[in-house]
């Protein structure tokens, strides 16, 4: 059931009748509950929550007057993260430290909660971020990149300030996504000003922060970031293109959900190297859709014309 941190913070969203914190809370405890194999109850705490004010579904604003977060209850599983065994190690890390963080906190230590993920496209970099608020039953609260940068001088840095009162008010994983948007480096010939001042603003609530929220950034490119940015994240994982092993455990860990008696073959793994973790999971998709369509199993003939089908799209966008 709840914890008693849920339990303590739902009351006092009662007492100070903050219904979008209360609703908060529910979410939560829905994360935490599926995360025991509690289904059933989770699926009607969602339903509660969706009636808590006029937001429904899954996916809801912080607020009316923040259009920038966009909130979500995820139920991601880290044993479905396809990462390296150090990579996947780093994230336990987080987790056990986030778990044990009022531990860490009688010896004058903090735990890691400001993380920085650096990778190419389709590497996993916002699933990783779904998988920690799931595995921790946080709600996720994605930074609309979008809405937060605009072409008035003053008002970016004037709603970062908005996302850093929400991170220290409303515990959860802060997702900030294309973070090259607002963290490029200060010496670029073509950055701007403003853009400076953006990226200041951003150092200075980054370090103040003392919330206990998780702060996860993510670049395509970290050669783009100034160098000031490092030293305030408390981790930097670098993600890369999945390995042989990583690809076989892909195709598996999503083919066997529907055919128990899949097996990858050498050469469709090596004709998959060259796509992201992204396109694997694409791949995946359409053979099981097709097989359902067709009512017929998954071949391995099928899965290679699927992945070909990938390169060659890529190949187009090249050329």
């Amino acid at each position: 059931m709840a914890t008693a941190e849920h339990v303590n913070n739902l009351i006092k969203a009662h007492i100070d009748h903050d219904e979008e914190k209360f609703k908060t809370v529910v979410l939560q405890i829905a994360a935490y509950e599926a995360k025991h194999g509690h289904e059933t109850f989770a699926r009607e705490l969602k339903q509660y929550a969706e009636k808590i004010g006029s937001t429904k579904g899954n996916i809801l604003r912080l607020n009316q007057q923040n259009p920038m977060l966009l909130m979500t209850v995820p139920s991601d599983r880290l044993s479905d993260l396809i990462v390296s065994d150090e990579i996947a190690g780093r994230i336990e890390r987080i987790l056990n430290e986030f778990r044990n963080r009022n531990k860490l906190q009688k010896y004058g230590l903090s735990n890691r909660r400001k993380i920085l993920i650096e990778g190419k496209p389709g590497t996993g970099k916002t699933f990783t971020a779904s998988v920690i608020a799931s595995e921790l039953g946080l709600p996720l609260y994605t930074v609309q990149m979008d809405k937060l940068v605009t072409k008035f001088m003053g008002e970016t840095s004037s709603k970062l300030r908005q996302i850093f009162d929400s991170v220290d008010s409303s515990i959860g994983v802060y997702f900030f996504d294309e973070f090259d948007a607002i963290g490029a480096d200060r010496g670029l010939d073509n950055e701007v000003g403003e853009m400076r001042r953006i990226l200041n603003s951003f150092l200075q609530f980054i370090e103040q922060d003392t919330s206990e929220s998780i702060i996860i950034a993510a670049t395509n490119n970290q050669k783009l970031l100034d160098q000031a940015l490092f030293r305030r994240f408390d981790d930097v994982l670098h993600y890369s293109m999945p390995t042989k092993e990583e690809i076989r455990r892909l195709f598996e860990l999503k083919l066997t959900t529907f055919d128990n008696s899949f097996e990858t073959s050498t050469d469709l793994v090596e004709r998959a190297k060259v796509l992201s973790h992204a396109e694997i999971i694409r791949v995946c998709d359409d053979a099981i859709k097709s097989a359902i369509l067709s009512n017929s199993k998954i071949s391995q003939k099928q899965l290679m014309l699927l992945v070909d089908e990938r390169i060659a799209a890529y190949s187009s966008k090249e050329a």
